[in-house]
């Protein structure tokens, strides 16, 4: 099963009741709009998009709808979820257009993580996706970032990961003080506690000896 490709039918019965009708059918009711063209309500087969969106490429990546015979490539922009069961309730599809830059979510995979825990330290993710912008054909299936060197009290930031070609942080186009930290590391809180102990103990021993 190609994950990214996915069959699509026109939706002409509209309104709450409808939509209820087609969950029930296990259709998923849906939309596509944008690229200067009318926004068109289709239907999906759910047990196909319940399992596509278990990936997060799912999220990221230009997608194919095979509506009829035509097909239409997009992204998602909006997805609901059943707060408490395993049904996705609705999703907003974006049409690309191959030639004109467009903003999505790329997950943030991080590696190395093991070099910053055994020194006692926590990782801690500040950001798990990181907005940007390109054109389709440029957007990356993920960004990793090394934290090997990462120290307590310097975290990295937007403007210290590097993007591929093509590809630029929509916060960081917004000005300097949209350079957001994207992951630090911390001391564990049990290790702080300790060391305040030590800090207190070493002022009363220095009390007694004055």
């Amino acid at each position: 099963m190609d994950l990214l490709k996915l069959d699509a039918e026109v939706r002409t019965d509209m309104g709450k009741g409808a939509s209820r009708r087609l969950r029930h059918a296990d259709k998923v009711p849906a939309i596509v709009y944008g690229a200067g063209q009318e926004p068109v309500s289709i239907t999906l087969a759910h047990n196909k998009v319940w399992r596509a969106q278990q990936e997060e490429t799912f999220y990221s990546q230009v997608l194919s709808l095979n509506v009829g015979k035509k097909k239409v490539d997009v992204v998602i922009k909006d997805m609901q979820r059943h707060p408490f069961k395993d049904l996705v309730m609705h999703i907003d599809f974006l049409r690309v257009d191959a030639k004109t830059e467009l903003h999505t979510a790329v997950p943030i995979h991080f590696i190395n993580e093991e070099e910053v825990t055994k020194a006692g330290n926590i990782v801690v993710h500040n950001l798990n996706e990181i907005e940007v912008a390109c054109l389709p054909k440029d957007i990356p299936e993920f960004i990793e970032v090394d934290v090997a060197n990462l120290e307590v009290g310097h975290p990295l930031h937007l403007s210290d990961i590097a993007l591929p070609k093509g590809v630029t942080s929509v916060e960081l186009a917004k000005g300097e003080d949209h350079d957001s930290a994207v992951v630090s590391a911390s001391v564990p809180k049990a290790a702080k506690v300790e060391d305040t102990d030590e800090a207190v103990e070493g002022d009363a021993e220095e009390t007694t000896e004055e």
